[in-house]
């Protein structure tokens, strides 16, 4: 756990005197032992192995991306050298056959050479003289022969599929460590935990108890961790949770406002606060909430009405634009349904 951003981390031995203060030669000696086993030389840099898939080596891989985020919040160098196309791969940039061309030279040539038959001499007659592979298999980075796609090993490769087959063997190299880069993503930024959510929540004009509130937690349970992540920066802004609820300095305060049935939720992200109308059933909770998050992810929504050359409204009407409902206060634009002030 990261105390202060002066150490990495801090360690207490058991039955010793001594403690350490996590120094940056701890972050060496954990991306060394990291490079020992889960990772792949190709041919000077390391790819994540796609042949560590158990349970074990997908927390070790998390653990990597924990190290880190821990190296950039604590501006320790981590002594861990990873190929570009890994680099890549955890920023969501896609990735190209350039890219397996320069951690895999020899499988490159060989899928361009089999695509690439003209003026070679090999014809459907000889293609299996010519062509080594007799079906739809191909070596992975850490050197094994997988099928490439279902079932391949019981797909016959010939003169006639072997585009087929070029074009799921490189999306098969071009995905094969996705896995393992979800496992390093999800150690850098940890999933939006609801349970913390729970923590720190604070009831206003509303029980714990009420259905409502019952419905808006079970609807957030059944997002998947992007859309929690929308949630989030809609109602204060940030994209993440800290490790411990107790570093969180406001409460996330959730009010249940006298609106139209079905209507849009409302946040506030100055204050870590939703507006929630009522609503007719949990699907239609969830429908408008999932609205919401996804099309209003800005906080500053000026520009918007300054573009659109808006005349400021009295400060008691409001107009719908786009199922944006928007109001002036005094030489300020409030967004409502964006939740941001």
């Amino acid at each position: 756990q990261v105390s202060t951003s002066r150490y990495t981390w801090k360690v207490k031995l058991i039955g010793e005197g001594a403690d350490d203060a996590g120094g940056s030669e701890d972050l060496v000696l954990c991306s060394l032992d990291v490079q020992s086993e889960d990772l792949v030389l190709c041919p000077d840099r390391f790819l994540l192995n796609p042949a560590a898939l158990s349970k074990d080596h997908m927390v070790q891989f998390r653990f990597l991306g924990i190290l880190m985020a821990v190296a950039i919040r604590t501006k320790k160098p981590l002594d861990l050298h990873l190929a570009p196309w890994v680099w890549k791969q955890l920023c969501s940039m896609p990735l190209g056959e350039p890219d397996l061309e320069e951690v895999d030279l020899l499988t490159f040539r060989t899928l361009q050479g089999i695509l690439h038959l003209e003026n070679s001499g090999i014809t459907e007659e000889n293609f299996h003289v010519m062509i080594p592979l007799d079906s739809f298999v191909a070596h992975s980075a850490d050197g094994r022969l997988v099928p490439v796609g279902p079932g391949g090993q019981n797909i016959s490769l010939n003169f006639s599929n072997r585009t087929e087959y070029v074009e799921r063997a490189l999306q098969y190299r071009l995905h094969e460590m996705d896995s393992q880069v979800a496992s390093v993503r999800e150690g850098t930024a940890p999933p939006v935990s609801v349970e913390t959510l729970k923590k720190l929540v604070r009831y206003r004009d509303i029980a714990e108890s009420h259905q409502l509130v019952a419905w808006f937690w079970q609807s957030l349970e059944e997002f998947t961790n992007e859309e929690r992540v929308l949630f989030l920066r809609f109602v204060s802004g940030r994209s993440r949770l800290p490790s411990n609820p107790a570093d969180m300095t406001q409460k996330f305060q959730i009010i249940k406002v006298d609106r139209p049935v079905n209507g849009l939720p409302t946040a506030q992200t100055c204050f870590f606060l939703l507006r929630l109308p009522p609503y007719t059933s949990q699907v239609v909770l969830a429908e408008r909430l999932r609205y919401s998050i996804h099309n209003c992810p800005s906080i500053d929504m000026d520009n918007y009405m300054l573009t659109h050359n808006t005349e400021p409204l009295e400060t008691s009407d409001t107009e719908d634009l786009k199922g944006v409902a928007v109001k002036w206060a005094p030489r300020a634009l409030q967004i409502y349904s964006s939740g941001h002030c």
